[in-house]
């Protein structure tokens, strides 16, 4: 994997991020942002102090180029030579974060195999991409504007009712958007911030397309052919921010800097939900990575988020950042196996990254359609010309899988909900899908995958809407200790000296080990071609236990000390490191996510 990464902190972000007095390293004629403007031995840094004053001053004892403020996590993005970030390490108490790569957690099917247009005449409602049969790349392009996914989570059925996310904002954080084709976004985006460009730009484009699909899907407006919303939310507002370049690359520092952004105009644009379908493999317990760090202060600040749970699956523990963050809500990816009318095959995508999270927590919270999807997309995008096979000219239309779509799905859900229900917190949002969502159950009942694999089950948004649950997501946690690095927080996950995923009360039993088939334990086992229905009779045994926590303060030991993961090394100096560490800038960035197949 090529080590460069996008450039994200650019000297021109300034007027926006900070007050221009304390920039005394400002050049504006050097637009194309830090890493090496003035050294070619220079790198990308996140500075964090007390302050973010602080910050900036530790940079400028050593000489570093400033590029911009991110207040949220009190920190400054920075370019520093090895000699300069040695000299952090001795000057102050600050801790410096290398600047990681990030990617978007949903990609088209790439095959060197022979591209075949094909139809199904049994599919009529379906898009299709990439079948495999006998090694062989099977691919039809789109030919139908309509979608399955808002009726498969019942937003269809709430639109016919007026609920279309009106007035609510959803802000997304992505590769930007194009405002062409049939989806009517012009109107409906209050505000935009290219941080690619630099200089406070607005967004104009999406040269990689992942950016306008996901807006599609949460929020298209366009009328199918049937009549129906082509999105979940078709009324919902949009503010956009472009983070990642025209082939997808996207740096901390970037999204760090899109995250303060929206934080500090939510009010102003009404910014309810922020949709963040991308991630990057975690190195560090959640508190201490900064994007987490800016997730969790964007959900303080009472933004609903919405992460994609990553396509590493279907193996445990390979849930991305920031999905990894305990308050959030994750989305892993299901399929309906392209027969949207027969609900008893319908399966977890067997890419979808499954949990815990190494603090022990359950994720994904739940599961929303991500397998071929069908959104909108400029047919001169990246994507569309990695995939020709995938994308419909015409229509400008493109289906494509992933955690990123699922997550999409939700964030529509989520302003749906909060159309219905504005005083809603995010936790009550987050409660309320998870007590409303459907398991997937086998024929005789029992849950046809572990909750570490679909959290809750299915997304149901009428359900989540008539929902009056309370107090059952978020338990034991404390935002405000979390965020201001008092306490941090573990979960109920455990594994055994088998390999065996269960999970635990807070005295370190084990619930439902009596229970063989409840859904609280897992042997890694996984058939990913087998299908089950999605059963809204199926209660968790122990209600909600799994959004318990506890205080990682108070030395609780994982089941006499077991060692979560064996290979994985936890490092606070790969790359992230602290004022007794030295900094390796050659350490390996996260690495970009595998082509994932249609399914």
């Amino acid at each position: 994997m090529n080590r460069k990464l996008l450039a994200v902190c650019t000297c021109v972000l300034w007027p926006l991020l900070c007050h221009p007095a304390t920039f005394r390293n400002h050049d504006p004629a050097h637009r194309e942002i830090c890493p090496s403007g003035r050294d070619a031995n220079a790198h990308r840094y996140i500075l964090q102090d007390q302050d973010t004053q602080a910050a900036f001053d530790d940079a400028g004892k050593v000489g570093g180029l400033v590029c911009a403020r991110l207040d949220i996590i009190r920190a400054v993005a920075v370019s520093l030579t090895k000699e300069q970030a040695g000299r952090v390490a001795r000057l102050t108490r600050g801790r410096l974060y290398d600047d990681r790569t990030v990617e978007p957690f949903s990609k088209p099917a790439q095959s060197s195999s022979k591209s075949v247009a094909a139809s199904n005449a049994s599919l009529v409602t379906s898009a299709l991409s990439t079948v495999y049969s006998d090694g062989e790349s099977v691919t039809s392009a789109p030919s139908q504007t309509v979608t399955n996914y808002p009726v498969l989570v019942g937003a269809t059925q709430l639109q016919y009712s007026g609920t279309t996310g009106s007035g609510v904002s959803i802000a997304i954080i992505d590769t930007g958007i194009w405002s062409g084709g049939a989806q009517n976004f012009a109107p409906r985006i209050l505000a935009s911030l290219d941080l690619v460009a630099g200089g406070g730009q607005r967004v104009s484009s999406d040269p990689y397309g992942h950016g306008t699909h996901v807006a599609s899907i949460a929020a298209g407006g366009a009328t199918t052919s049937l009549g129906t919303s082509f999105g979940v939310a078709p009324n919902a507002n949009l503010v956009i921010v472009r983070a990642f370049d025209g082939t997808g690359r996207g740096s901390y520092a970037n999204v760090i800097a899109g995250i303060n952004w929206i934080v500090s105009n939510r009010q102003r644009y009404n910014i309810r939900v922020l949709n963040l379908s991308f991630g990057a493999p975690p190195q560090s317990n959640y508190w201490n990575d900064p994007l987490d760090q800016a997730v969790m202060a964007a959900w303080q600040a009472g933004i609903v988020v919405v992460a994609s749970a990553g396509n590493s699956g279907p193996q445990p523990m390979t849930i991305g950042v920031p999905g990894n963050v305990p308050y959030v809500i994750t989305a892993g990816a299901m399929t309906d196996n392209f027969t949207p009318f027969v609900p008893t095959d319908d399966r977890l995508a067997s890419f979808s990254s499954a949990g815990p999270t190494f603090e022990g927590f359950v994720k994904p919270d739940l599961v929303a359609p991500g397998g071929h999807m069908l959104g909108s997309m400029w047919y001169g995008s990246y994507l569309a010309n990695i995939d020709p096979g995938s994308m419909n000219a015409s229509e400008s239309l493109f289906v494509m899988s992933g955690t990123s779509q699922a997550a999409a799905v939700t964030s529509g859900v989520v302003a749906l909900m909060l159309q219905a229900n504005p005083s809603l917190t995010p936790d009550l949002v987050k409660c309320r899908l998870i007590a409303s969502a459907h398991v997937a159950v086998t024929s005789g009942g029992a849950p046809a995958y572990s909750i570490f694999q679909q959290g809750a089950g299915l997304i149901n948004a009428p359900a989540a809407i008539s929902s009056k649950a309370s107090g059952c997501a978020n338990q034991g946690l404390n935002i405000a200790a979390d965020v201001a690095g008092t306490t941090h927080f573990g979960g109920p996950a455990n594994r055994d000296a088998n390999g065996k995923y269960y999970l635990m009360n807070m005295a370190g039993s084990v619930w439902g080990s009596a229970l063989p088939g409840a859904g609280l334990s897992w042997n890694q086992n996984f058939d990913p071609t087998q299908g089950y229905s999605w059963s809204q009779g199926y209660a968790w045994t122990g209600g909600y236990s799994w959004t318990q926590a506890f205080a990682w303060s108070q030395g609780y030991t994982w089941s006499e000390g077991y060692t979560w993961s064996e290979g994985y090394t936890w490092s606070e100096s790969l790359p992230w490191w602290n004022s007794s560490d030295l900094v390796n800038p050659s350490a390996a960035p996260a690495s970009i996510e595998s082509w994932v197949p249609n399914q």
